[in-house]
């Protein structure tokens, strides 16, 4: 089996920035992992280990904090526990989860490796790195432990996989688009500068970016709701707004599907209405 593997590095703004990706078959993927000020944010794939212990030997890390316990990035934690004896800190919701061993679908450890168990502590409320405090700031929606964080001495926001791309099209089934929403509104009450995304990387203009994406997700819930009061299914709904197939729907047996961005939207409006 046939994985094309890639690595670039940069750095932006005092950020050393790592981007892996991973193809096959038509469908390719990437995450980054981020380092600032001794804090190394996120910790790449198993299955691109290799690829990323290059860059990780050129950091000083000294705390590692994860926006989420998804395997693409959470692969690399165990090595880094063994090799650096650094804290690891997560959200508390899913340290019980990570110190096992996952239990993933096979198409997703065929991307990105099978994670090995780690041993995280809760990050609580904020953290402090050598020369600023952080914010840890809630935004579930992508997954029920999401968290972004932000640099109060530079402004800097983190947001894990709250972003990932503007027009989202198809969401992992645990997603929910009106998590998402709020979670967006949320961050955008902050002051930051600069944004970065564990998918996207280094996003010009971010908060601009934030609001589109927020945005976007407004107007779609909207029509999706809309389509609902006329009567419409949640499939005749998705076949109006998503016509199009993507690769990842089929790879992953409908894990990932845009099917379960209009029934999060109405799972969550038949709860309030």
């Amino acid at each position: 089996m046939l994985f094309k593997k890639n690595f670039t590095q940069e750095s932006v703004n005092g950020v050393q920035i790592g981007n892996g990706s991973i193809a096959f078959q038509g469908v390719k993927l990437n995450v980054h992992c981020f380092s600032l000020d001794g804090v190394l944010i996120d910790t790449g794939a198993k299955s691109l280990e290799k690829e990323f212990i290059p860059f990780f030997k050129q950091l000083e890390v000294q705390q590692i904090v994860m926006t989420h316990y998804h395997e693409d990035h959470t692969g690399c934690a165990a090595l880094l526990q063994k090799e650096l004896q650094v804290p690891l800190l997560m959200n508390d919701m899913m340290i019980e989860y990570c110190a096992k061993e996952p239990d993933y679908p096979l198409y997703r450890q065929l991307y990105w490796g099978r994670r090995r168990p780690f041993r995280a502590e809760s990050i609580g409320d904020s953290f402090s790195s050598a020369n600023a405090s952080w914010k840890v700031i809630k935004t579930p929606g992508h997954s029920q432990d999401h968290l972004a964080f932000l640099n109060s001495e530079t402004g800097q926001l983190f947001t894990g996989d709250l972003y990932c791309q503007e027009k989202t099209k198809v969401v992992l089934r645990e997603e929910s688009i009106p998590d998402i929403i709020n979670s967006l509104q949320k961050v955008l009450t902050y002051d930051f500068t600069d944004v970065f995304c564990c998918h996207a990387g280094y996003l010009n203009d971010g908060r601009s970016a934030l609001k589109r994406k927020l945005e976007y997700l407004l107007d779609l819930q909207g029509k999706i709701l809309d389509l609902y009061d006329e009567g419409k299914t949640s499939k005749q709904i998705n076949e109006i707004l998503f016509p199009r197939k993507y690769p990842i729907i089929r790879f992953s047996f409908g894990e990932w599907n845009s099917l379960h961005i209009i029934n999060s939207v109405l799972e969550e409006y038949q709860k309030t209405s």
